[in-house]
């Protein structure tokens, strides 16, 4: 669990004095993105219902699909400053990033559509990770209609990556994999809770080691695992580079 334990020291890996400002910022992707779940009755959430149990997967990172992210966390941790390590995973290629927790929601707001109840969390990419910028996962209720969504909000950008062929195949791969795995969680937080029945548990992350847990719970090893090629923090060190330049000066 070294990985994880490095990413306290981490800083973010961009200022966000440089974030996006509208939808078409040069530079930036910024995505939003919204499943429906399903319906509830107008009002506050019912007691393990739709609303609740995908508050539940959102909070445990059980909506990822551990084909293309992993998360490794300590779920006692509180959920504002978590510190995740996410496993990339592509070909035989396995990639180790930090992210940590930066914002969480919970509460009610005002919707398009009248009051919602919500609840998710935001986090921002660390450095050595493959991008820059922050990410959203939440979910609503429509007090006024019932019906329960999740959501993505995210705004990215790709970060230094020094290694040239690294850099050919983020810049080839890197949107392509993205925006699958913004489909791929919207399905199977909607596939999740159209078949969990009431009163039974919800999936929840799997022990790794000690308090360390894994998420989602479903992962498991793939043949080529064994030989699969680890890429801990392949990005280039952002702060770090800085604090250098800001040395030279």
């Amino acid at each position: 669990m070294a990985e994880l334990d490095r990413l306290p020291a981490l800083e973010v890996n961009y200022d966000e004095a440089d974030a996006p400002r509208s939808a078409d910022h040069p530079g930036w992707h910024v995505d939003v993105a919204s499943a429906e779940l399903g319906t509830e009755p107008p009002g506050d959430p019912v007691p393990g219902g739709v609303f609740e149990s995908a508050c539940v997967l959102v909070r445990d990172y059980e909506f990822s699909d551990h084909r293309l992210i992993r998360g490794v966390f300590r779920p006692a941790d509180d959920l504002l400053g978590r510190n995740m390590l996410l496993e990339g995973r592509f070909l035989f290629l396995r990639f180790y990033l930090g992210v940590r927790v930066t914002g969480v929601l919970e509460g009610t707001r005002d919707g398009p559509g009248g009051p919602q109840r919500v609840f998710g969390w935001t986090y921002q990419t660390l450095d050595g990770h493959l991008e820059q910028g922050k990410l959203t996962y939440e979910v609503t209720k429509d007090l006024t209609t019932g019906v329960v969504c999740f959501g993505i909000d995210a705004y990215s950008r790709r970060a230094p990556i020094g290694n040239p062929l690294l850099r050919t195949g983020f810049r080839v791969f890197g949107r392509r994999t993205q925006l699958d795995f913004y489909q791929r969680v919207g399905r199977r937080m909607h596939d999740l809770l159209a078949t969990h029945e009431p009163g039974t548990p919800l999936p929840h992350p799997a022990t790794l080691m000690g308090d360390v847990v894994i998420a989602p719970s479903e992962s498991r090893m793939r043949a080529w695992d064994p030989i699969a090629l680890p890429l801990r923090h392949p990005g280039v060190h952002v702060s770090r580079l800085a604090r250098v330049r800001k040395g030279h000066k």
